[in-house]
């Protein structure tokens, strides 16, 4: 039985892949020198928001962005008409539950939206009636 039966390859196949192909030892891979993990570059990422003032409805777009990149957005309604921030509203909260995020409400008119595996902490009160927040006309 062959060593490489187990992949459907006959022996003469697998000795023309290694010459089309030739195989490296672990050690003549080329490496970097200059390679370093720093953790807190990772950490000092992961608490990056942004903060998106949207008052009109084409700058929502912008938000899924950021939320399809795993950024944390602090969208802030204040300075949108009642109808436009329902919208924008209507659309980022599709977003969020099509991505698996979340939406938390920090003030009147202003959200905290969190990609998934985002946690929060402090008194932020989570959204269930995304609308409730949005002055009626």
């Amino acid at each position: 039985m062959s060593r490489y039966e187990r992949y459907d390859v006959t022996d003469e196949q697998w000795a023309g892949l290694a010459q089309v192909v030739p195989l490296r030892g672990r050690d003549e891979w080329p490496s970097r020198s200059d390679h370093r993990t720093d953790p807190r570059e990772y950490e000092a990422a992961q608490r990056r928001f942004i903060v998106l003032r949207v008052q009109v409805f084409s700058d929502a777009r912008e938000v899924a962005d950021y939320l399809m990149g795993q950024t944390p957005v602090l969208l802030d309604l204040t300075g949108a008409d009642t109808d436009v921030a329902k919208r924008i509203l209507d659309f980022t909260s599709g977003v969020v539950f099509g991505l698996g995020s979340a939406m938390h409400r920090v003030d009147r008119n202003v959200f905290l939206l969190t990609p998934e595996g985002t946690e929060v902490d402090g008194t932020v009160e989570t959204t269930d009636t995304f609308t409730r927040s949005v002055p009626r006309s």
